[in-house]
């Protein structure tokens, strides 16, 4: 089998990889197997990979490893690597080996291809779109299925876009609901208390908590919900307040952000936009497995 090409950092970890397979193959083949499968006779086919519609292409190697676990001597090759545009009717894989094994994960290994590109394909646009206004990144969310977020996020690379924390554990993250017990000044004290060596990132939805949040010293501060004026007045005061560091606090938007107005929010300065429908909302991109 051929490794999934593509720069490594593209992929998600192989044990991740892995153990979302076998939990997708079991729920496909348990208890009895496939039982369709099992009436062909045993030998050799060969079948094409191709994409229905256009997209960018993520997941090859959750297919590989759908087919590796159901018998090691099916074959997987790509013509494109891992992050490429396909065009719609583009054939990018090849499968070669049983026949049997080759249709019992077809759809497993489909699923995994399609879930996984359409996320890829949707962050691809708003990176253009982000792009086209200015020279903010694309950040994704929490908002995954669960169970499939280091995938998730890995297919948002593979877009273009870049991953924001992957779990609780990342880093802290004030939000609203945290700052109903606490002021932001005390957040981000307790918080370099408890935590010294992690990101302190503060929510702010006004402009009050914002110019709070980076006199305390935020590493990172979420503007959340607001219009591109007042999220340009606070690039401009952290530009201001902070001239003489050597790097300003990070400035992120976050909230309802479309591909209509990204690149208005991407012309105010910021450094990141946070987009949680690129994994909550993405479509499946259409692609088929065809025998021949």
């Amino acid at each position: 089998m051929s490794p999934a090409p593509g720069p490594e950092w593209l992929h998600p970890p192989m044990h991740v990889v892995r153990e979302a397979v076998a939990r997708a193959l079991a729920e496909d083949l348990s208890p009895l197997g496939d039982l369709t499968s099992a009436l062909l006779p045993e030998g050799e086919g060969e079948a094409r990979i191709a994409a229905r519609t256009a997209g960018r292409l993520a997941g090859t190697r959750c297919a590989e490893e759908t087919w590796a676990q159901l018998d090691p001597s099916v074959e997987v090759s790509w013509s494109v690597p891992e992050g490429a545009d396909l065009a719609a009717g583009e054939v990018f894989g090849h499968v070669r080996g049983p026949w049997p094994a080759i249709l019992t994960g077809e759809r497993t290994a489909l699923n995994f291809l399609g879930h996984l590109s359409g996320i890829a394909t949707l962050t691809a646009r708003y990176v253009e779109a982000a792009a086209a206004g200015g020279g903010a990144q694309v950040w994704d969310t929490r908002k995954t299925v669960p169970g499939l977020r280091s995938l998730a996020k890995a297919a948002v690379r593979a877009g273009g876009g870049r991953n924001h924390r992957g779990n609780l554990s990342d880093w802290l993250l004030v939000k609203d609901n945290h700052l109903a017990g606490l002021s932001v000044s005390d957040a981000v004290r307790r918080a370099r208390d408890l935590w010294p060596g992690r990101t302190v990132h503060v929510e702010c939805d006004s402009f009050e908590q914002f110019a709070e949040a980076i006199e305390a010293g935020a590493d990172a501060v979420l503007l959340d919900n607001m219009s591109p004026d007042e999220v340009r007045r606070c690039v401009d005061h952290a530009s201001v307040a902070q001239g003489g560091l050597a790097r300003r606090t990070l400035l992120e938007v976050s909230g309802g952000v479309t591909l209509e107005t990204i690149g208005e929010y991407s012309a105010t300065g910021v450094d990141m936009i946070s987009v949680g429908a690129i994994t909550n909302s993405a479509p499946v991109l259409d692609v088929g497995l065809d025998a021949g």
